[in-house]
This record gives C-alpha cells, structure tokens and sequence, in this order.
C-alpha cells in the first residue's frame, strides 16, 4: 500500500482524469485498428486473389498468429513497467501498433500479412500496465469510476473501427489497404500524445531483482492460488470460444448478405454496431452480479453467449446475425464482468497486483488456440465452427457449478 507521502507525490504530478483520458484514447485506438483487422481481413485476401475455399482456414491462422510472439512476454511486461518505466512500456505498444499496421497496408501477398501478424504480438501487454498506473494516480474514491470508465472504451473501439472502415470504403471507394494506413497514422499519432502528454507514474515499490525471476515468480504466486487457477481457466473457455468465431463472423456475413455491394457496411453492422450495443448492455450484467451472485451470472453468461453461437450460423438475415452478435458481446462482457469481480474478492490481497498484470494471459493463449482449432475445423463448416464453441462454453459453465461452488463470492 501507498504511503501518504508517496501517495501525494504520485497524484500531484497529474490528474488523474487526465490519465484516464490518454490511456482511453490510446485503448480506442488500439481497439479501432484492431477491430477493422478482423473484421476486413477476409475482404483483404479476397483482393490479394486467394481462392475463396482457402480464405476461411487463413483467417484463422492469421488471426492465431497476433498472440504468438506476445504469448511469451506477458509475465515480463509487469515486471519491465513496475522496474524500469510504465511510461515506455505503454508508448512501445502504440509504436509498434503503428509499425505492424503499414506493414499491413503495404501488404500485396498473403505471406506479406504472417509478418504484420508476428510483430503484433510486441504490441501487447500495454493494458495490464495503463490499469496499474491508473489505480495508483487515482484517489480510492474515484477508483471504481475510472476503472469503469477505462474499460467501457474498449467497445467503443471496437464498434468505431468496422464502422469508420465500412464508410470509408462503401462511402468513399478508400481501399481497404488505405483503411489500415490510416490505423496505422492514429496509432503513431497515441504515441505522440503520450510521450509528450504522460508523465512517469511510479510504483509505491519497485520490485527488486532479476527480471526473469521477478516474473515466474509472481507467476508462481497466482498459479498457486486455487480460485485465481479456476477462474483463469473459465475466462480461457470464453475468450477461447470468442476466438474461435470472431474470426469468421465477416465471412458468416458475406455469405448471408449474397451481394458484394455494400459488404463493408454490413460487416461494419455484424461486427462494430454489435459490439457497440453489447458495450452499452453489459452494464447490466454488474447490476445482476450484485443481486443475484457472481457466480450465478457467470453461467447465465456462459450458457447464453453459447446459445447464440449455435443459432448464428443459421439466422436468414444480416440484421439478425447483427442482433445475435450484441448479445453475444454482451454475454461475453458479463463474463469478463463476473471473472474480474470474483477475483476482487476471492484472491488474496497480497497477489491481487501481480494477479492484475497476468489476467490477460488466458486471452493470450486463447487467441492463439481458439483460432488454430477454427482454421483446422472450418473446412467441415462454419457452421462446425459456432456449435464447436458452444460445447467448449457449456463445459465452462459446468466446471463453475462444479468446482466454483465454494470458491466464488455470494454477495
């Protein structure tokens, strides 16, 4: 804990709204450009000439291939930003972005793309470090505000980055190359505004010793926690069926939308507005937590979010899909809303930090996982796909009934 002195030296260097505003509009843009990569990857090969029947298991192997490099370095990003400087470890993640995305857009062949989506991985572990660096500039009062209001951006984000890329291209004839540029150009212009705009923003204690074992070691002391094992494993279920059917969602909407006019647009509705509109519901699911238990939401959740994975495959219209895909995001936000809460409460103070700066390694594996098994099973259907996800999400909420049921927090 902070000590008054420390306190005070910390909070005078900025306001605390004003770190707020920079790591949300650096999680936006990161969140934009991201977005419109998934979202108009399929129309990309298809203009690099792939043939269509191979399109699907790339879009899986790429997509698999963000988190590959990163997956290695998610225990050291804490250990660097806590050691050295939080500052320099968030302005990486911009820089790099901006990097990874004109190589994107200068992208003429698909194995062009394989060397975009490796360096992504040096771009991750940025978001762990803006969530230490904000609940140590902000007063205990106002914590629960800014941590709201910095994970609401995310879908923001990711609903701007469709919809801005389909006006650009139905709207404006941009290509999609131009599209990925101009991802690149915001990218580069979050890291200017950080390093002239954020000041350092130090730890109470900086950890001392070799980085490697600063690392496992705070590895080891989360691991070794019971609850925090368990609930890793059901936020890698979620993230895991998340990832195995993001990545196909575009392709899900070419082929019920029959026309090639206007895809963008429909693609921008499916995958951005939807997720808009999952954001803005997700709310909601805190409020149910509090009153009817986290645990008890965390399998709504999940047997819900599976329910519209089996039924998207098959719905007739665009809009539809686009209706099933907000209530998939907000299902998804529950339980992303559910597993942070229960670890709140259930891990012990002592590893709440480090558990923090490893919460996003299930996504990590995941993303590397879910869209793997994607690409190996597409080739039966999409459709395989969706219903395959959905078995893995029911397994998950079985696994709470069974082994969370003394574990989570019965508020």
């Amino acid at each position: 804990m902070n000590s008054p002195t420390e306190d005070k030296t910390i909070r005078v260097q900025q306001s605390w709204w004003w770190v707020l505003t920079l790591f949300s509009v650096t999680l936006i843009v990161e969140s934009l450009a991201v977005s419109q990569l998934f979202a108009f990857l399929p129309l990309y090969l298809a203009e690099m000439q792939m043939p269509a029947a191979d399109i699907p298991r790339w879009v899986g192997w790429l997509t698999s291939l963000i988190f590959l490099l990163g997956l290695p370095l998610v225990p050291l990003w804490g250990v660097w930003a806590d050691k050295y400087s939080r500052k320099n470890v968030i302005l990486r993640s911009a820089l790099v972005e901006a990097v990874v995305f004109v190589i994107i857009a200068a992208s003429r062949q698909p194995w062009h793309l394989v060397v975009g989506m490796l360096l992504a991985g040096f771009q991750l572990g940025n978001t762990g470090v803006m969530l230490g660096a904000l609940r140590d500039v902000t007063p205990i009062r106002r914590l629960g505000t800014a941590i709201a209001l910095f994970g609401a951006t995310s879908p923001i984000g990711f609903a701007l980055g469709p919809v801005l890329g389909g006006l650009l291209i139905d709207r404006l004839g941009t290509s999609i190359s131009t599209v990925f540029l101009i991802s690149g150009l915001l990218s580069l212009a979050a890291a200017l505004m950080l390093a002239v705009g954020l000041r350092e923003v130090r730890p109470a204690a900086r950890p001392e010793g070799a980085v490697l074992k600063l690392a496992f070691g705070a590895m080891r002391s989360v691991f070794t926690e019971p609850v925090t094992r368990r609930l890793f494993i059901v936020f890698g279920v979620a993230i895991l069926a998340r990832f195995m059917t993001s990545p196909y969602l575009p392709i899900l909407t070419e082929r019920i939308h029959a026309s090639s006019e206007g895809i963008a647009s429909a693609i921008a509705l499916v995958v951005g507005t939807a997720a808009l509109v999952g954001g803005l519901i997700s709310p909601l699911g805190g409020a149910a937590g509090d009153r009817f238990g986290f645990r008890t939401v965390l399998v709504a959740s999940l047997v819900g979010y599976a329910l519209t994975l089996v039924l998207m495959p098959f719905v007739p219209s665009v809009s539809l899909l686009a209706l099933f895909s907000a209530l998939g995001a907000a299902f998804i936000a529950g339980v992303n809303a559910m597993v942070f809460g229960l670890l709140s409460v259930d891990v012990p103070p002592q590893q709440r930090s480090a558990t923090l700066n490893l919460v996003y390694l299930p996504l990590y594996l995941a993303g590397i996982v879910g869209p793997a098994i994607g690409a190996l099973v597409v080739s039966t259907g999409l459709a395989t796909v969706f219903v395959l996800s959905a078995l893995i999400l029911v397994a998950g909420a079985l696994f709470v009934l069974l082994r969370l049921q003394d574990a989570g927090t019965k508020k």
